[in-house]
């Protein structure tokens, strides 16, 4: 989820507003706006939302990781062992246990919820060179995590709760082998229920991919003319949410996908305030929560914060 607004920044603009969408959040007495952290130089960038309502947040400015509550407008530091090295923090999620999964740099790590270190694992050199972790998705047997720096994704095995070595698993540049390599710059990543299927986001395609974990064959996912160059994302069935930052306007995109997973159309544009260059979602109830990463313009200027907005896929209640 590392924003491709480091090499040039697109302004945000207002695509389509969705009237009351921070009031809406707000309905049920939750806050609209989470404060990460007051101190200089955090940049949120990525964030998970647990069963149980636990917000994590990771900083790309400091690698550190930041956890509250969606009742709780104020997030603090999750004292996460065996990161210090880490300087930056970019993909975070959680599993059915409560364990929180993160990347950075070379590493994938896998903590308790008392942050005990449980798991760090190390990706290997790809075509390019050093490795960039960027985000992770959880499948019932493995670990898949996106290389920003090279075009590969990565697998580390899951055989009854423990984590096997990362390794490279997809080399992604046969599905377009004329577009440059350094370009591909991978991004977000989802797999649908099963974990048969991934969608991978390239920022520098401008592209979704869809690929089969049994085969590792890679296909464009066709929506229109839309581009698609994603940052982070959620799927929830044929539901798909979006960041985007890149080669559109800025904001959330929610996109209806066919059954296959192979065809789609985007549904819901949300651009502009109260976004600040966000980079990636998490979904809980009817609600998302988007962060506001400042990554154009850094080290931004505290606090750092998280914009809670109501999902407009859900069904309306009187």
């Amino acid at each position: 989820m590392r924003v491709t607004t480091r090499l040039f920044c697109l302004g945000a603009s207002v695509l389509l507003a969705v009237a009351g969408q921070t009031g809406a959040a707000g309905a049920r007495g939750l806050p609209d706006t989470y404060v990460v952290s007051r101190a200089p130089g955090v940049l949120p960038e990525g964030i998970a939302v647990a069963r149980d309502g636990t917000v994590y947040v990771s900083s790309d400015g400091t690698g550190r990781l930041f956890r509250g509550h969606v009742g709780d407008p104020e997030l603090r530091p999750f004292a996460a062992r065996g990161i210090d090295d880490r300087t930056s923090t970019l993909g975070v999620h959680t599993d059915r246990r409560g364990r929180v999964y993160s990347v950075g740099g070379a590493s994938l790590t896998v903590h308790d919820e008392r942050g005990r270190l449980l798991a760090r694992r190390t990706a290997e050199d790809g075509p390019l060179g050093t490795a960039d972790l960027n985000d992770l998705v959880i499948t019932r047997d493995a670990v898949y995590v996106t290389d920003w720096a090279n075009p590969v994704v990565h697998r580390a095995e899951l055989r009854h709760g423990r984590l096997g070595p990362l390794r490279p698993w997809l080399d992604i540049r046969g599905a377009n082998p004329r577009f440059p390599a350094r370009y591909w710059l991978l991004n977000g990543i989802v797999a649908d229920r099963e974990g048969g299927t991934l969608l991978v986001a390239s920022n520098g395609t401008e592209a979704l991919w869809r690929v089969d974990t049994s085969s590792r064959e890679v296909e464009q996912v066709r929506l229109g003319e839309e581009s698609f160059g994603a940052d982070g994302m959620v799927l929830r069935g044929r539901t798909l949410y979006a960041v985007i930052n890149y080669g559109a306007p800025s904001g959330v995109y929610v996109a209806e996908l066919s059954q296959d997973l192979r065809t789609g159309a985007v549904r819901h544009r949300i651009t502009g305030e109260p976004f600040d260059l966000p980079t990636t979602l998490a979904r809980h109830g009817c609600r998302l929560y988007v962060v506001n990463s400042q990554l154009d313009d850094p080290p931004g200027e505290p606090p750092y914060t998280v914009s809670a907005i109501a999902d407009p896929s859900c069904p309306r209640t009187a």
